[in-house]
């Protein structure tokens, strides 16, 4: 968006209808000690044409790999239209709609971006949305907490599949306000839940269910929200929004469904950045909206008939007394949440089950290929969506450095976050993969793998 700058005359226009002869007259309580001449390191000013060739030069240093990571992030077609839209100036630096009458077109458009994620997530009420996925988990189990003020526990369980990410970032957030969150034993021949996990002695205040889960494997989500409300807990899921394209909203899960529903927005319409902006979405049943951080927007007609929006509900710290507001930390990511309400809109509801089966089946081809090679199998039967855990009979590191010299980024290294699967690689694709792209990323794989034998041989 270009920048106009006020010009000489504008400006001593405005000194004088202010009554001051000039800006160092209008600063003149800065203490003269403070004043500097110059910006000493700071390199001369660039024209707007020599600022667009740097930045282009700076951009394309990030170069154009073939990206398999996925991993809670994921690289997704997003139809020209959707930015070129966002990016408009009524879009683009639109402000928090604090006046209703004057900000219906922002409000208007939460409002329809709350209407899908509720229909995706099976939920009734969606925010504004939150800061992003993780920290949505840590606003999730808190407004948990005020929720199920029944339970005398501030233990929050976790399924093995919940992000490693989401599970430090809750932990650092919420865990100084006395919330505890464990993870619930996996059974590494499944990358699930063991079957004995349930404890009917457990005392949670929230189970957290993630589906898919991190490592793509797909959890009983009806026996575990089930067995969670058998306990009087909350019930937290976190689901990929794409995924819920073809798989069960948590609003369905087990005979109650989820009552909290949060994740990552990213993959509806936001590009991958080196890491954001993004956004988090927060749905949940009505009965808990009044513990729902952040804002909500709600549609009402005037005394004529005619359709309004308004902020229904803001209990944040901006607008009630900070002891009493749901969250102290939460805003809305507003330009990324219009961007995905656009994108939500052009796919509409065959685009967005089109673009997951997609995926799928391209994740198929691809476990298919790499598991062809000696020395790579999957880590897990059973379906998944479109991100599947393989196991290697060497470090993964290395190899992911030498696809890296071919201009491909295999995947996401799991030993670190999970050292007893020992060498694992967390592989995803998108429909942005071709045939042709999976083909040449086996072939790479292959070369790789062979290369490596050969220098050890």
């Amino acid at each position: 968006m270009p920048f106009i700058p006020h010009t000489d005359d504008d400006t001593q226009e405005m000194l004088e209808a202010i009554g001051v002869k000039s800006i160092d007259e209008l600063f003149d309580e800065i203490p003269a000690e403070l004043m500097i001449e110059s910006l000493d390191g700071i390199p001369a000013a660039m024209s707007e044409m020599e600022i667009t060739r740097l930045m282009r030069e700076r951009a394309a240093m990030d170069g154009a790999p073939l990206c398999f990571i996925g991993a809670g992030a994921y690289e997704h077609h997003i139809p020209q239209a959707v930015w070129d839209i966002a990016t408009r100036g009524e879009y683009y630096s639109a402000y928090t709609p604090y006046q209703a009458e004057a900000s219906q077109g922002t409000l208007q458009t939460i409002y329809e971006y709350q209407s899908m994620i509720t229909e995706l997530t099976g939920l009734d009420v969606s925010n504004a949305s939150l800061y992003d996925g993780a920290s949505g988990l840590a606003e999730a189990a808190l407004m948990a907490v005020r929720s199920n003020r029944k339970a005398k526990s501030r233990q929050v369980l976790l399924t093995p599949g919940v992000s490693p990410t989401y599970a430090k970032v809750a932990t650092a957030i919420a865990g100084s306000q006395g919330l505890t969150f464990d993870y619930l034993p996996m059974d590494t021949s499944t990358g699930k839940l063991r079957p004995d996990a349930l404890d009917d002695n457990a005392d949670p205040v929230a189970v957290v269910i993630q589906q898919p889960t991190f490592l793509g494997t797909l959890e009983d989500v009806d026996r575990i929200t089930d067995w969670a409300h058998a306990r009087g807990a909350v019930v937290i899921a976190i689901a990929n929004p794409t995924s819920l394209a073809v798989l069960k909203a948590p609003g369905h899960w087990g005979e109650q469904g989820a009552d909290i529903a949060c994740g990552d927005g990213q993959p509806l319409g936001v590009p991958l950045s080196s890491g954001g902006p993004y956004f988090g979405y927060m749905t949940c049943k009505e009965k808990h909206v009044r513990q729902m951080p952040g804002r909500i927007i709600g549609r009402t007609v005037d005394l004529e008939g005619k359709q309004g929006f308004t902020l229904t509900l803001q209990a944040r710290e901006q607008h009630i007394r900070r002891s009493k507001a749901t969250s102290n930390i939460c805003t809305n990511q507003g330009l990324m949440v219009t961007a995905a309400t656009i994108y939500m809109s052009l796919l509409g509801s065959d685009g967005l089950t089109a673009v997951a089966s997609q995926s799928a089946s391209n994740t198929v081809r691809l476990v298919g290929g790499l598991t062809s090679i000696d020395g790579i199998e999957r880590l897990f039967d059973g379906p998944a969506f479109h991100e599947v855990a393989l196991k290697f009979d060497r470090p993964v590191a290395p190899v992911l450095e030498a696809l890296a010299a071919r201009d491909i980024l295999g995947g996401y290294d799991l030993s670190e976050d999970y050292p007893d699967l020992g060498d694992a690689l967390l592989v995803c694709a998108t429909e942005t993969k071709t045939e042709a792209d999976i083909d040449a990323y086996v072939e790479a794989m292959r070369e790789v793998i062979a290369s490596s034998l050969a220098q050890s041989a």
